[in-house]
């Protein structure tokens, strides 16, 4: 399978991306249904060229009901803004998977399984190809699974791939910035640093030709 046929080895099921929301919102045999988690889905401008797609809802999402709002969001906007984008009017930011699996032995969250990646995979793409960003940002190994067929975010952040006109690239997940305070050359942060700005660079390319 060529990496340019992801998006479309399915008849699109949707029209709007309000539709794709609404379908979304109605799940009721999806493998999380039973978990007594909530739906969470998205935030953002969905007019966006900037597409960031999270892993699964953590427990400030699961309240909440949006991706990215708890101390790894914060990060992720400082990253954003870093680089000069709004993160309510430059990004639209979603997730691989849309409940917060339970977690187990007194933990509050788990990471989804390969099953679970798999079955809502088809509702990511339908929302890359509704919202026809210019550069997609894959946050971690979910993200990186779910889009790409991958993992091993240390090898894959930083590197661009391109699918149909879209350019994607992975970055570390923000939490595992909130996990690594050092800030010298080579840590995460530095990393992160390097990555968003070359993003900032792809975007600008991108979007004033």
């Amino acid at each position: 399978m060529a990496q340019s046929d992801m998006f479309s080895l399915e008849p699109n099921s949707f029209t709007s991306l309000e539709e794709v929301i609404k379908a979304l919102k109605r799940m009721k045999d999806d493998p999380l249904a039973d978990a007594g988690t909530n739906i969470v889905i998205s935030r953002g401008n969905p007019n966006a060229k900037l597409l960031i797609i999270g892993e699964a809802p953590g427990p400030e999402e699961n309240i909440k009901g949006k991706p990215f709002v708890g101390r790894a969001g914060q990060m992720l906007d400082k990253v954003l803004q870093a680089a000069n984008f709004d993160p309510e009017k430059d990004v639209y930011i979603t997730n691989s998977v849309f409940r917060m699996p339970p977690g187990a032995d007194g933990k509050p969250f788990r990471t989804p399984t390969d099953k679970e990646i798999d079955y809502y995979r088809p509702y990511v793409f339908e929302i890359i190809r509704l919202i026809d960003p210019l550069v997609i940002l894959l946050t971690g190994n979910v993200a990186c699974q779910s889009v790409l067929g991958k993992t091993g975010i240390t090898g894959l952040r930083g590197k661009w791939t391109q699918i149909e006109e879209r350019r994607i690239m992975p970055i570390f997940h923000p939490s595992y910035l909130l996990r690594s305070p050092a800030r010298g050359p080579g840590s995460p942060k530095a990393l992160m640093w390097e990555d968003i700005r070359e993003v900032r660079r792809k975007y600008n390319e991108l979007t004033q030709t």
